[in-house]
């Protein structure tokens, strides 16, 4: 039993040096991840807007080390920083997703990134910036960015439209590239609705001009 006890008190010294360890790195990260996400917050329509890594102690030794880590935000100026998964509405949640996902990428090897509907609850200008952020992303990578808003789909360099046809006793979904006029025809269908006009299709040809060009 004495001999159990000391190997448990060794295991247990070198837990807390390596959680010791954890918590530094995590701290020194936090600050950082702090100052950037809040910056990427004020380019998507969240100015004032607050980002923080909190710290939780955790019971002693937790897989995790000394702590759990939650986090805090406030969308709007002098609002108290709290979860993010209870104050924020969909489209701050898909934002602030967004600029988390920006700012980490910058430090990944994934060669891929899928972002599904990301642009949840926003549209105009903000949908704008968030199509811009995701082409940034690209750069040197591949992403993939499921959406139904014009202004997003616009920057991607590819497209491509999901189809579903129903039969009597199947359902069927089928993907192509859209390219040239048959994308310029999806995107006006994406802005205009049933019922397209000429300045709807010199929109989308605009947008596709403006946009997807850029690297």
């Amino acid at each position: 039993l004495e001999e159990l006890q000391a190997k448990i008190d060794l295991l247990k010294d070198e837990w807390q040096e390596r959680a010791d360890e954890i918590t530094q790195l995590r701290l020194t990260g936090a600050a950082e991840l702090n100052e950037k996400i809040t910056d990427s917050m004020q380019g998507l329509a969240m100015e004032g807007g607050q980002f923080e890594v909190s710290f939780v102690p955790a019971m002693p030794y937790h897989p995790y080390g000394n702590e759990a880590i939650e986090f805090l935000v406030s969308a709007n100026p002098g609002q108290p920083l709290q979860p993010l998964g209870k104050v924020a509405s969909g489209g701050e949640l898909a934002r602030i997703s967004l600029s988390i996902s920006v700012i980490l990428s910058m430090r990944s090897s994934l060669p891929t990134l899928i972002f599904d509907e990301v642009d949840t609850g926003v549209g105009g200008a903000v949908a704008e910036i968030i199509g811009k952020h995701l082409q940034d992303i690209s750069i040197g990578r591949q992403v993939f960015c499921v959406t139904h808003l014009p202004q997003v789909a616009s920057f991607g360099h590819h497209h491509l439209k999901v189809e579903k046809t129903k039969g009597e006793k199947s359902t069927q979904t089928a993907i192509r590239t859209l390219k040239g006029d048959h994308r310029v025809d999806e995107i006006a269908r994406m802005l205009g609705g049933v019922k397209l006009t000429d300045a709807t299709y010199q929109h989308a040809r605009e947008m596709l001009e403006g946009n997807a060009g850029k690297v």
